[in-house]
């Protein structure tokens, strides 16, 4: 069975509004003869005459009056699909977003994103999920509406991209740390025990290396998966954080901050979505949202 013509509820509704092939015609910008064709096509597809000729006018059938209201809601709908989005009611949206992002992200903006969510749209809610690597099936399967990081070349062409901030790593240690801060050298990065963020286990893949000069050596005391992790135990020990600034802000309160004595590589922190959440009302506002948050604050 072939799939039925889904044009003809739209000659169908004009049909029945009109009672009129004429004014059918003219209301959907057709000839009197191509409607009159319609009209026919809809007869064999119903198995109901629909319009019967009374006097100089055409009378619905009972079929016809039981179809009216049905085929206009339908001819409604696909009419509000079809058309742009005029508006959003955020006092009114319910829904709930899944964002993921890296160690420090939730700490840092999460409750200020949170605020400003709920103060403009209190049925919205956010989920935050940790980023484990940057495999960007979650966001293309839709099981992450919103991702933060850092975007580079492993990151999906497809992936839709907008900078957040730009960031640059510094050095945290301890308070009361054996260091005279005035005497931050290269010589003493080199020789002091670090503690580095690397999501595989593995020095060589630590998160902060392409940002640093290339051949650096540096003591590892320890390998962590995350910047919350590093900062922990250089909070608690005489080891030495590399982290970004602005990522851990909240995380390194209570704690000395060093620029680092060598040139880095400043980076910026983007947001990214799937291409199909580009054009939905509710997601652009949740990328408004976002940004200001991350404008807000300032390292």
């Amino acid at each position: 069975m072939s799939p039925p013509d889904l044009n003809l509820l739209i000659t169908l509704d004009a049909l029945l509004s009109e009672g009129s092939v004429v004014g059918a015609a003219r209301r959907v910008g057709l000839s009197p003869s191509a409607m009159s064709r319609a009209l026919a096509r809809l007869r064999e597809t119903t198995g109901d005459p629909l319009l019967v000729r009374a006097g100089r006018s055409l009378a619905p059938t009972p079929r016809a009056l039981a179809l009216r209201e049905p085929v206009r809601q339908l001819v409604e709908g696909a009419e509000a699909v079809l058309r742009p989005d005029e508006g959003l009611d955020l006092t009114s949206l319910e829904r709930t977003f899944a964002l993921r992002a890296s160690d420090g992200f939730v700490e840092n903006f999460g409750a200020d994103l949170l605020a400003k969510v709920r103060g403009e749209a209190p049925g919205v809610r956010i989920n935050f999920l940790q980023k484990p690597d940057k495999d960007s099936t979650p966001l293309r399967e839709g099981m992450v509406d919103l991702e933060t990081g850092v975007a580079d070349e492993s990151i999906s062409p497809e992936v839709r991209t907008q900078i957040l901030f730009r960031d640059r790593l510094i050095a945290v240690i301890r308070k009361g740390h054996p260091i005279d801060v005035n005497g931050v050298t290269p010589s003493w990065y080199a020789n002091a025990e670090h503690v580095v963020v690397s999501r595989s286990g593995l020095e060589a893949a630590a998160v902060d290396l392409p940002f640093l000069p290339g051949g650096l050596q540096r003591r590892i005391g320890s390998i962590v998966s995350g910047f919350s992790a590093a900062l922990a135990l250089a909070r608690t020990s005489d080891l030495v954080a590399t982290v970004p600034g602005r990522h851990t802000e909240t995380l390194r309160h209570g704690m000395v901050s060093l620029s680092l004595p060598m040139p880095t590589t400043e980076f910026a922190v983007s947001m990214l979505w799937h291409p199909r959440m580009d054009s939905d009302p509710a997601h652009r506002w949740l990328r408004s949202c976002v940004r200001d948050v991350c404008n807000q604050r300032r390292l």
